[in-house]
């Protein structure tokens, strides 16, 4: 399926485009069945009545639609209005939906359309996609290979072409394993981020809905338009800005496992290829790998399943699924009905060892910025995991269950294919309210390890956007600014701006009318920077720093006359704030100008 672009591009220039792209959909929805992707759809006719109506907007009020006409999948635990809600049990909907999730509903606002409900492991309890009555999802590169869950329909849904986008949730690494299995993005956004109002829970207080994408640029939009505060929602958060000043940096720290740490299960083929991704990164897009034991945070996994936060799995269904056990899937009802056994004092000393851990895994994010793992240590057969369905799935979630308990954001990524044509994936962590940081990262990766789209022969580098950036962004949140004098690197004051998180964004020159001064009786020596009109030169070296909002203040105060901060002018036309001197500094000054920056002047007195 063409991505949000594209088929805005095919809207525009062919009148009937949405209306065959619909069309097409259904077509090929009754020629391959429901089955094993779909649990219900919308029908045919409802859809093409939302048709009429999105064509009956002008093309010039189009633009406050973002997803005008953009065919959508959702996982049948989130709520779409008349339609059953199953959770992939026939059983557990007695009635329609009377109204779609809040999530849903604000796709919807923005243009998109919903197709229908996707398979899922049941109550979104497995990370194998095997997991439900309705059949069985496998990979779209191998029939006999798993898809991956729980989200398993909305992966395959996105991954064949069926739709440009899906939703899925996410607890333990249901928005990735399957991205990583059907070579397509997996979004697993800031807890809270996305309502889940309307979603049948499954570990409520980590639980998050997630998305689907062919593209990291489409994610991007998705996100913008569905994310929002939801008052019914108690774990809703409102959108906050983590300071990212690594993504507009010249060089961000990229955390790696040990080779001691790392898991493949018996894979080498998976070990050699994240090699190359690190390789990758490395080199093209100029990452500072740093090595990690990873063993802290596997304790964290393990308390995901191995843990009483299994017990919140029947707070949310144990009940159903004991009057319905016929209904259940085997290892679903073993899973969620052995939490019985977890008591209160359980729940408790997990917590206390939780919060121990975070202690532990926050010293160690103090080395690097966003962490890179493999999406899930490698793949099994529809057969492997029926043999061996609790080990195998546990073995799935390695990278994955303890993102959630950590409260991180991750974006899962194509990272190439195997020899034996399946794909690979890795998954990009860092914090939370870092989605879009770690969306542009991940956009950067995708284009240097992947060719295709999905299963398809449509090319990711000819045929779509990449996603671009602002230096001063808001959603940074960061301030930039322009130094001149013993703030530069390597220069005594720099550390000033290190030990406060800084990092180096670009060199670059002023506008020609600056002038620099070399200053008395300062220690150490520094230089004032001031703009004489009329003046003519080549400008001043300067250097833009992004330091983290919440530590301006301790910096600026650190400034002493007669210095200050102002709007510096560059020699592109843009302005930064930096460094500049108040015009009584200079009197007793020595104009250095000619020497086109403060190291070239510090170089010359030396020599």
């Amino acid at each position: 399926m063409p991505t949000i672009g594209e088929l805005h591009e095919v809207y525009s220039n062919n009148p009937n485009g949405l209306l065959q792209t619909i069309n097409s959909i259904y077509d090929r929805i009754e020629k391959e069945g429901l089955k094993p992707i779909w649990i219900s759809i919308v029908p045919r006719e409802k859809v093409l009545k939302r048709v009429e109506e999105l064509l009956s907007i002008s093309q010039d009020d189009r633009d406050a639609y973002p997803l005008f006409g953009i065919p959508f999948a959702v996982k049948d635990n989130i709520d779409v209005i008349d339609l059953k809600t199953t959770a992939a049990c026939s059983s557990f909907a007695d009635e329609k939906a009377t109204k779609s999730a809040f999530v849903v509903c604000k796709l919807e606002e923005a243009g998109a359309i919903v197709i229908g409900k996707t398979n899922m492991d049941q109550f979104a309890t497995g990370l194998v996609g095997i997991r439900s009555p309705f059949g069985i999802c496998s990979s779209v590169f191998h029939k006999n290979f798993i898809s991956g869950g729980s989200s398993s329909g909305s992966a395959v849904s996105v991954g064949n072409g069926l739709v440009t986008f899906a939703l899925g949730t996410d607890t333990a690494g249901s928005g990735r394993v399957p991205a990583m299995f059907n070579n397509v993005i997996g979004m697993k956004p800031t807890r809270g981020l996305l309502s889940c109002s309307g979603v049948v829970p499954a570990c409520r207080s980590v639980d998050c809905v997630s998305i689907f994408a062919e593209t990291c640029k489409d994610a991007s939009i998705i996100l913008s338009v569905a994310h929002g505060y939801d008052e019914n929602d108690p774990y809703s958060r409102q959108l906050s800005f983590c300071s990212s000043p690594w993504i507009i940096s010249s060089k961000f720290r990229c955390g790696v496992p040990t080779k001691s740490t790392r898991q493949f299960f018996g894979d080498t083929e998976n070990g050699e290829l994240f090699e190359k991704v690190i390789k990758t990164v490395e080199t093209e897009l100029n990452g500072e790998i740093i090595e990690f034991d990873l063993t802290s945070f596997v304790k964290v996994a393990n308390l995901l399943y191995k843990g009483p936060w299994v017990a919140e799995r029947y707070a949310s269904v144990g009940k159903f699924i004991d009057e319905h056990q016929s209904d259940i899937d085997p290892t679903v009802f073993s899973i969620i009905s052995k939490s019985k056994s977890y008591s209160a004092v359980d729940v408790f000393n997990s917590m206390y060892e939780i919060e121990k851990l975070k202690k532990e895994t926050k010293e160690l994010w103090k080395n690097f910025d966003v962490m890179l793992v493999p999406t899930a240590p490698r793949t099994f057969t529809i057969d492997q995991i029926q043999q061996s369905p609790i080990e195998l799935n546990t073995q799935l979630g390695f990278y994955t269950n303890f993102v959630n308990l950590l409260d991180l954001t991750a974006i899962a990524l194509p990272a190439g294919l195997r020899q034996d044509h399946l794909p690979f994936g890795v998954t990009f962590i860092s914090h939370s309210f870092t989605d879009q940081a770690l969306l542009l990262l991940a956009d950067r990766l995708h284009r240097c390890l992947s060719t295709f789209i999905g299963c398809s022969t449509t090319h990711l580098l000819s045929n779509t956007q990449k996603l671009s950036m602002k230096e001063n962004d808001e959603q940074w949140n960061c301030f930039l600014i322009g130094v001149v004098g013993a703030h530069l690197s390597d220069l005594p004051l720099n550390y000033q701006l290190i030990e406060r998180n800084a990092r180096f964004v670009r060199k670059c020159r002023t506008h020609q009318e600056y002038r620099l001064y070399a200053l008395s009786n300062t220690n150490p020596c520094k230089p004032g920077l001031i703009r004489v009109n009329g003046s003519q030169g080549s400008g001043i070296e300067i250097e833009i720093w992004a330091i983290p909002n919440e530590y301006l203040a301790s910096f600026v105060n650190l400034i002493s006359s007669p210095l200050t901060i102002g709007n510096i002018l560059l020699d592109d036309g843009q302005s930064v704030k930096g460094f500049l001197v108040e015009s009584s500094g200079i009197e007793t000054a020595k104009d250095i100008t000619h020497f086109g920056g403060w190291k070239a002047y510090l170089n010359a007195s030396e020599g």
